[in-house]
């Protein structure tokens, strides 16, 4: 699980990304913490094959997204992932992205649940899963609650 030590992902914004204010657009920030979920995914051992063979996988249940900066054309975006909590069957993580230079972009705290594809049901980690998520909690146990976690919207 090396990446998720460092980077979980790194990309860059692409031009189709580009909204009509000159920055990157609200729904493409909630798609590059989309594709770092499916990142997280691999790294923690459900993979493509193990999702064909084993009919599991991870569902969001809930996000909540913090636009902190604009991101604009051709930027390199960096996207760390802390486990925040878990139980059997959910974790609860918090995503940042940085541009190239360490500068917070935005933030994603997300709710993710475990499902049997067959019966479209909340499931249990399989052990070996489990067992990663453990390893993660234990290396994440003592990094400090980023601020913008457990936030609600309001005015």
């Amino acid at each position: 699980m090396s990446q998720i030590e460092n980077y979980l992902l790194i990309d860059t914004v692409r031009g189709e990304w580009i909204d009509y204010n000159g920055h990157m657009t609200d729904s493409a920030y909630s798609k590059v913490f989309s594709m770092a979920v499916d990142q997280l995914m691999v790294e923690l051992g459900i993979g493509e094959d193990f999702r064909e063979n084993e009919q599991y996988s991870i569902y969001t249940l809930e996000t909540h997204l913090c636009y902190l900066k604009e991101a604009h054309d051709g930027q390199e975006l960096r996207i760390t992932m802390q486990l925040l909590d878990y139980d059997g069957k959910r974790i609860h993580v918090f995503f940042t992205m940085e541009n190239n230079t360490g500068e917070r972009l935005a933030t994603s705290e997300q709710m993710l649940m475990g499902m049997d594809m067959k019966t479209g049901r909340p499931s249990p980690f399989p052990s070996n899963i489990l067992a990663h998520i453990k390893n993660l909690g234990k290396k994440h146990q003592a990094l400090p609650t980023p601020n913008e976690a457990g936030r609600k919207v309001g005015i």
